[in-house]
């Protein structure tokens, strides 16, 4: 029986667009408005930045939805890059994705939660990046012990997001009596409107999680996109509001100062020292709750290329522990990864080059959009992109600039992520000849 056609069809509006929300908020909103403040200079720009990276968002998510409906599979964009482009370009983009993005993804989310603990409670600032792997390490293994456990500590800590995000924008705004607008960040570095925008995007990374689940919609044609357009739209203005409420609450160039505890000073100076506790704890949920769905979701990509003989060792990748059935293998590759690139360097630099190597494979999905229309020329589509092609335009655009910014403004780390994109070509041609040797014997 195809897996697909057996999936329940049931998931409704206010489901998917809970999907959008909760898998987009995470630690970008409490750890990148200093980031953003300081590549901007200003906070004008800064809060432009984060609109237009919200809209950035909002296209790519309208144009891979009309992808995710007309290639209904698992997989996401390995399985949309393999079907539009062939076996190679599929592999490249999950050769990334294992290597690149999925370790520098959960690396920077337990980097920015160690960094939170170690100051909640004071300690020396050294601890973090040890709190943050010991966070890796123990989810890792709550997540092997089975997806009910992992979908468990999700869905406790799903709600725990919003209470600080609420109570930030509510009180910030109504009590706090900094300048917003034209307030300067104090920075010295070059102003760099891309590597501003690129930061922002760390943020609001996840939406393309809800494409996964275009077949189990009642009406994915009505759903997938409304879901996606109020989803964002909510997670934007979310944004917009937390960064006005905390520059209504501390000078610009405070943020830039705090850095990654930024939101807590700011919730200390509203709620006293135990209230600023307490806000501080409710962004540390929000981080561990993101990690945990990071380290849950992220290791089935290399499962799914292990299964497809597309690693080294794909016998062991591929592994399903019969006990527990999680891919228990593919998540130690991830994790183990991740915690060198922890030790090696910082959370800011490993959520920014995630998103610069995920970016480039992002530009080919969205234009195949085109490419599927071309090659179902005159078929029935359940949901078309609004306002084609403009839409997937801007997306293809706004994407292609930050990538062009990022490369030239940081054109040693650019092609350090480049390199090891390509280094994946003569993985794959050992790989197929590997394979092909097997079959002959």
């Amino acid at each position: 029986m195809n897996q697909e056609a057996a999936l329940k069809k049931d998931i409704g509006l206010s489901v998917a667009m809970s999907i959008v929300i909760g898998t987009v908020i995470g630690s970008g909103i409490f750890m990148k408005p200093g980031s953003v403040l300081e590549y901007t200079g200003n906070s004008n720009l800064a809060l432009l930045a984060w609109a237009l990276g919200g809209l950035i968002t909002l296209a790519g998510g309208l144009t891979i939805a009309e992808v995710a409906t007309q290639i209904p599979k698992t997989g996401g964009l390995y399985v949309y890059m393999e079907e539009v482009y062939g076996k190679l370009w599929g592999y490249l983009s999950g050769w990334v994705q294992t290597v690149i993005y999925g370790p520098a993804v959960i690396g920077a989310l337990g980097l920015y939660f160690g960094s939170l603990i170690a100051n909640l409670f004071s300690w020396e600032k050294s601890f973090g990046p040890w709190i943050g792997i010991g966070t890796v390490l123990f989810l890792t293994i709550v997540n092997n012990f089975g997806t009910k456990y992992g979908g468990f500590v999700q869905n406790l800590f799903t709600i725990g997001k919003l209470v600080p995000i609420a109570l930030i924008i509510v009180f910030g705004i109504a009590q706090g009596d900094e300048q917003i607008l034209n307030s300067s960040s104090g920075s010295v570095i070059e102003i760099s409107m891309g590597a501003a925008i690129l930061a922002t995007l760390f943020a609001y990374d996840g939406w393309l999680m809800v494409g996964f689940v275009a077949g189990e919609m009642k009406n994915p044609g009505k759903t997938l996109p409304k879901a996606i357009i109020g989803g964002i739209l909510i997670v934007m203005a979310a944004y917009l509001l937390v960064n006005i409420a905390l520059l209504h609450i501390l000078p610009a160039s405070e943020i830039v100062r705090l850095g990654e505890n930024s939101a807590a000073s700011a919730a200390t100076i509203l709620f006293g020292p135990l209230g600023g506790k307490l806000i501080a704890v409710g962004i540390a949920v929000s981080i561990f709750g993101c990690l945990n769905g990071k380290i849950l979701t992220i290791p089935r990509v290399p499962f799914a290329m292990a299964e497809r003989n597309q690693l080294p060792m794909a016998k062991t990748f591929s592994k399903v522990s019969e006990k527990y059935g999680t891919p228990i293998a593919a998540t130690y590759l991830q994790v183990v990864i991740a915690i060198i690139m922890m030790i090696m360097t910082d959370p800011d630099y490993l959520s920014e080059m995630a998103i610069f190597a995920v970016y480039i494979f992002y530009i080919f999905a969205f234009c195949a959009v085109f490419k599927l229309r071309k090659r179902n020329k005159g078929a029935a589509r359940v949901y078309s992109v609004p306002l084609f092609p403009f839409v997937p335009i801007f997306a293809i655009i706004g994407s292609m600039y930050i990538v062009g910014v990022t490369i030239m403004n940081d054109p040693f780390d650019s092609l350090t992520a480049i390199f090891i994109t390509v280094a994946g070509l003569p993985v794959y041609y050992w790989l197929q000849r590997k394979n092909q040797n097997s079959v002959l014997k």
